[in-house]
């Protein structure tokens, strides 16, 4: 038997509001304090965002260096079973790529359809994340659900430039 979840009052739902406002701004020194009284470093809204992932997607560096360093997980997935490093992936962002690498994101961690960010970067044409992906041990024979590689992928979305970077030796 489940426990029904309890009705949260406007006053803890305002102040839920504004700790997923403080990691999608980058208020680090704000979020670093929440921690610090007890908020969870793994603390997820409605859609199964974490703190790390609105942080990361919003491109804000230290506050997602500061999370990972507090406890938060750099793998979890929201609730469409996307990871912080498919973001970063998403938005080009190298730097973040990095900073989550070295923090244990899985440079193989696929969503749901089997799509590995290797295969996202070829999708969005993102011709320096592969390059980055791949040094990292990407996988560019790996397959997602459909029988599709990251190659396939870049040939069906007409990626010129992620086209260019898989063919490479």
């Amino acid at each position: 038997m489940t426990t029904p979840t309890p009705a949260l009052d406007d006053e803890t739902l305002a102040f839920a509001e504004r700790v997923f406002d403080a990691a999608r701004n980058g208020a680090t020194v704000e979020l670093q304090a929440l921690l610090g009284q007890g908020l969870p470093a793994n603390l997820r809204n409605h859609k199964g965002d974490s703190l790390v992932m609105l942080a990361s997607y919003h491109g804000h560096l230290d506050t997602v260096a500061m999370l990972l360093e507090l406890g938060a997980d750099a793998e979890l997935r929201n609730n469409n079973g996307q990871t912080p490093l498919a973001g970063a992936v998403f938005k080009g962002n190298l730097p973040m790529l990095e900073l989550l690498l070295s923090k244990g994101a899985d440079v193989e961690g696929a969503t749901p359809d089997g799509k590995t960010a290797l295969m996202m970067a070829a999708m969005f044409n993102q011709g320096a994340a592969i390059d980055l992906l791949l040094a990292h041990g990407a996988n560019r024979d790996a397959r997602e659900q459909g029988g599709l590689s990251a190659l396939d992928l870049a040939l069906r979305m007409n990626t010129p430039l992620a086209i260019e970077r898989l063919q490479a030796v």
